[in-house]
């Protein structure tokens, strides 16, 4: 069984779609979504937390509150990351159960089958879960031979699909001994930013092989992905927020960095001391006024929003600029004790955070220090925090709880937050075997839940905190502990 659980760890961790169905593009009363990345596959659909942004939002509706059937996609592994192309084909990118490698698939849009696979170099777990789809519908990630990967899908003359690797790229130049890419997101000029878990971070040219580099602070170390907008790339290690720039040569400048609290060490429910956070750019205006973490603060942490202009160094001054903090807001704060390993959904003026707080993972990273205190039950549950109208402040809208499973999706198609709850069992076998995980639906404006259908009980439905992906047909696709969940209205 432990070789079945150590994998799970990683868990935690402007194309147009040739046919929109029932989905809609419109904001309705949240947003504006972030700018459409020129590098990436559509909104929504791109990367893990749908966008380069990492704003957790779609601008399709999802299966709504009726009725809703599922099918399962048996794959052996658990798929963090679902990714739809402008042909409809969904991309997963999954860890297996036995012998932890990272492995793409390719399904069938309607029925769900396993057309193709590809397995690559293992590395570090993180490495499986963090990727995007770019612009020509290819999965750029980085395998455990530090090669950064383009693969495509391809059809052949017999009408069978295949995987292939399309680009490759060295970065083991750049990366030192023992070191990983954890993190991948493209900027606006066609450059890969990457970060690696040792605090490296760096620009890959894929048409020239250019690479460059920028050493983060010793001691600092780097849990989870990157996100970027024009002229901007935001990275937190277990100790800060950066925004970085790029100088005219391609290398990674830090513009400001922003400490936060970490904490007494690793809550229960989280991965890593620090942040739980990959970062996330939002904003009332253009979608990218603000960028925004989670610290580890205790007994609760707190919401952190910075505006991304910050406060500009003195002229002549070889200094970065500083941080300019919109607010830190405790958040959570309807139970004794609060923490996520979840990036959180940010939109418009709001910002949504979930509860992972005692979540049971069963297996942690390799080195990843005991957790304080040494266990906790998981209780779930979000808070809506609001950045006022000055942007100057914050403030707390709603707390619930809602024992979310999986890290929630904001529609802006139907103006919905879409996720998994569980129920039942929660203990570290008990999340495996009895607990019950159900579809759920939460109202933005309030925090209630709108609808709940019961999807599975035990190992096969368990999302492990995973997001899921909204299509532009209206299926949900879940990544679970052993293969990859669509959800569907009911006929």
């Amino acid at each position: 069984m432990s070789s079945r659980l150590r994998w799970t760890a990683l868990a935690t961790a402007a194309a147009a779609f040739g046919a929109v169905g029932s989905a809609s593009a419109a904001t309705g009363d949240w947003g504006p979504p972030p700018p459409q990345n020129p590098a990436t596959a559509a909104n929504g659909v791109a990367t893990m937390h749908g966008d380069s942004a990492s704003s957790d939002t779609t601008p399709y509706a999802g299966p709504g509150t009726g009725p809703v059937g599922s099918s399962r996609t048996a794959l052996a592994s658990a798929c963090p990351t679902v990714v739809i192309g402008s042909d409809g084909y969904p991309v997963t990118l999954c860890t297996t159960i036995f012998g932890e490698t990272p492995t793409v698939h390719l399904l069938d849009p309607h029925s769900g089958a396993d057309l193709a696979s590809l397995a690559l170099a293992k590395g570090n777990l993180f490495g499986g879960v963090y990727t995007y789809l770019d612009n020509d519908n290819e999965l750029v990630v980085v395998d455990g031979n530090d090669d950064l990967l383009r693969i495509g899908h391809h059809r052949q003359a017999d009408g069978d699909w295949e995987l292939t690797v399309d680009q490759s790229l060295s970065l083991a130049s750049a990366i030192p001994s023992g070191d990983s890419v954890v993190g991948l997101s493209p900027g606006w000029d066609g450059k890969v930013w990457f970060a690696t878990q040792g605090g490296v971070v760096g620009t890959a040219d894929t048409t020239t092989g250019t690479v460059r580099t920028l050493d983060l602070p010793a001691g600092e170390q780097i849990d989870n992905s990157i996100s970027t907008v024009p002229g901007y790339t935001a990275v937190a290690t277990d100790h800060a927020l950066y925004l970085l720039i790029e100088a005219p040569d391609g290398t990674p400048r830090v513009d400001w960095r922003a400490g936060y609290d970490r904490g007494p060490g690793r809550k229960p429910g989280q991965l890593s001391w620090g942040t739980g956070a990959t970062p996330s750019f939002f904003g009332p205006g253009n979608g990218t006024e603000y960028v925004t973490i989670t610290d580890n603060a205790a007994p609760h942490e707190d919401l952190l929003v910075y505006t991304t202009a910050g406060v500009p160094a003195p002229a002549g001054s070889a200094t970065p600029s500083a941080p300019a903090q919109v607010c830190s807001t405790p958040v959570l704060t309807q139970y004794a004790e609060s923490g996520t390993e979840d990036a959180v959904i940010a939109s418009g003026r709001s910002v949504f955070v979930t509860d992972t707080y005692g979540y049971p993972y069963p297996a942690l990273p390799s080195g990843a220090p005991a957790s304080v205190p040494s266990s906790a039950s998981f209780q779930g549950g979000l808070t809506r925090v609001d950045v006022n109208a000055a942007g100057n402040g914050c403030s707390v809208v709603w707390n619930d709880e809602v024992a979310s499973a999986a890290l929630p999706r904001l529609s802006l198609g139907d103006d919905r937050i879409y996720t998994v709850t569980a129920s039942g069992p929660m203990g570290l076998a008990g999340s495996d075997t009895f607990a019950a995980y159900h579809y759920a639906v939460v109202d933005p404006a309030t925090g209630a839940l709108e609808s709940s259908s019961l999807l599975g009980i035990g190992l096969l439905d368990n999302p492990l905190q995973m997001t899921g992906t909204t299509g532009p047909d209206g299926t949900l696709y879940q990544g679970t502990e052993t293969g990859v969940l669509a959800i569907r209205p009911s006929s």
